[in-house]
């Protein structure tokens, strides 16, 4: 979660609204994704937004899953928040004839954050085919694991993702109050193995209904977090949630979070290639080598050669 000024807890937190005018997407007409101030979730695409002269950001579309309804108590207005951490975004409206979809999504500028095509895409420029995919599932350990094996997967590198820089290194993320997730870093070959694939080894390999905890792991540094790194993958990956929580694949919901990808921090180097080194510990016996043999069963093919 981002530490938010006291105006931005007073809009997304007690739910207050900024001056008409006052904000800066008003007239922001730029490429890209909008996303919760809170908690980075990706909530409107720039092709959403529209200018309803109203002074402050409309959208007549969102992002599948990532806004929340609510009437009001007084039944006037219906507001709108988060889905992700439920912050206050704004309220919304039908029936104005504004647009085609005949939506408006009015939101305070100071709940969302911006995310350029160009920051979106940064990890995907260098060689077009080569893509980078982040993944918080647990202790990174059994993650990184998994995901090394795979056929296409170029490097899988543990580390963290989500806080502060000055709080990259285990000791602190370990505290749990750093905001970071563990992390498993991929860069892959998409024209070997696709990011829905990768997604599928994810969803295989953790419980994404366990909040902030995987078995015996507590805390939010293991919580199921899928970092997006444009706007395709946050389509996937809502997509892919979706399409499992219709297949009630589990009785509990889903709470694996989807948030913008902004920086990730590599894990100390002793976490490297930690289950292949460390395999007779007993963690990697009874905790990493269970998870590791059921996926690596089911995905063989897909090892590397």
């Amino acid at each position: 979660m981002n530490t938010l000024t006291e105006f931005e807890k007073y809009v997304i937190e007690q739910k207050g609204t900024e001056r008409p005018f006052s904000g800066e997407y008003v007239d922001h007409d730029a490429q890209g994704v909008y996303c919760c101030k809170k908690c980075l979730a990706p909530l409107y695409k720039s092709e959403h937004k529209f200018n309803a002269h109203c002074g402050w950001p409309a959208f007549d579309d969102e992002i599948t899953g990532a806004v929340k309804r609510t009437p009001d108590a007084d039944g006037r207005r219906v507001e709108i928040t988060c889905q992700q951490c439920g912050g206050h975004l704004g309220h919304v409206f039908e029936g104005e004839f504004l647009t085609d979809k005949n939506v408006r999504h009015c939101v305070n500028s100071v709940s969302m954050v911006f995310k350029s095509i160009d920051e979106l895409n940064a990890s995907n420029m260098a060689v077009s085919r080569n893509q980078k995919a982040t993944f918080g599932a647990g202790c990174f350990w059994c993650v990184e694991a998994i995901f090394a094996q795979l056929e296409g997967v170029i490097s899988a590198k543990s580390g963290y993702c989500g806080g502060d820089a000055n709080e990259a290194n285990y000791d602190a993320v370990c505290s749990g109050r750093t905001g970071h997730a563990e992390v498993v870093h991929i860069e892959f070959d998409a024209a070997v193995i696709s990011y829905e694939t990768l997604l599928t080894v994810l969803f295989e390999s953790h419980d994404p209904t366990t909040l902030n905890q995987q078995g015996n792991d507590n805390g939010p540094q293991y919580r199921s977090a899928i970092f997006a790194h444009n706007s395709e993958q946050v389509d996937l990956a809502n997509a892919f949630i979706n399409r499992l929580t219709e297949q009630a694949i589990w009785q509990n919901p889903i709470v694996t979070q989807i948030s913008a990808f902004e920086t990730f921090y590599p894990a100390e180097n002793y976490h490297d290639d930690y289950f292949a080194k460390h395999g007779e510990q007993p963690y990697c016996q009874l905790v990493v080598k269970p998870k590791f043999d059921k996926v690596m069963r089911k995905f063989a093919d897909k090892r590397k050669k």
